[in-house]
């Protein structure tokens, strides 16, 4: 049993079926921070809480701890009035990777609270495919033109609907590589 993976499942579930979501802030790192500990609470003793760790992923190195704050205060500071905006503070939101865990999928909810709000759109997730958005959002740091291509196939007004937000759970987990559990058949 994936323990990780059912608990922040489970969390997501309850996130949006009680409607807590709405009550966190959008677009900060705070609202970011709110969401991963929501989700990774049953999980991690470190859920919501910035890293104190250096963290790389194969040759990508992260934000260092050293300058996290500051970078985190400045992606505060972006602008997210624009599609393009909003995806540009995604963006640098991922290369800070606040977290030591669990960044890629609290980060993906953040992302459509911030659409949500602004756009009124959301990720429909289950339509960007796995491969396409992991390489997209390897090369974004570099040029962001890929990810905002994909994203943007995959936008829809259905903001409301529980379907497409469940749709979006199972996937933003496939991307990590944790589908033991099925959202849509285990917490209806």
């Amino acid at each position: 049993m994936n323990t990780e993976e059912y608990e922040s499942k489970k969390r997501a579930i309850e996130l949006y079926d009680s409607g807590i979501i709405d009550q966190f802030e959008v677009g900060t790192t705070m609202g970011l921070q709110q969401i991963h500990q929501f989700l990774f609470q049953d999980v991690f003793d470190f859920a919501g809480q910035i890293r104190d760790v250096d963290l790389s992923k194969g040759n990508f190195r992260f934000a260092p701890v050293i300058y996290l704050n500051d970078t985190l205060r400045t992606i505060d500071n972006l602008p997210a009035d624009t599609y393009d905006e909003i995806i540009k503070k995604y963006v640098e939101m991922n290369v800070a990777h606040p977290f030591r865990e669990g960044n890629g999928r609290a980060t993906r909810i953040w992302l459509d609270q911030i659409l949500k709000r602004k756009l009124g759109k959301c990720v429909d997730w289950s339509k960007v495919e796995k491969a396409s958005y992991l390489s997209a959002m390897e090369r974004s740091p570099v040029n962001d033109l890929e990810i905002k291509t994909l994203l943007a196939d995959a936008l829809t007004s259905d903001v409301a609907s529980r379907e497409v937000y469940m749709k979006g759970i199972q996937s933003s987990y496939d991307y990590e590589d944790q589908s033991e559990y099925d959202v849509h058949k285990l917490f209806k």
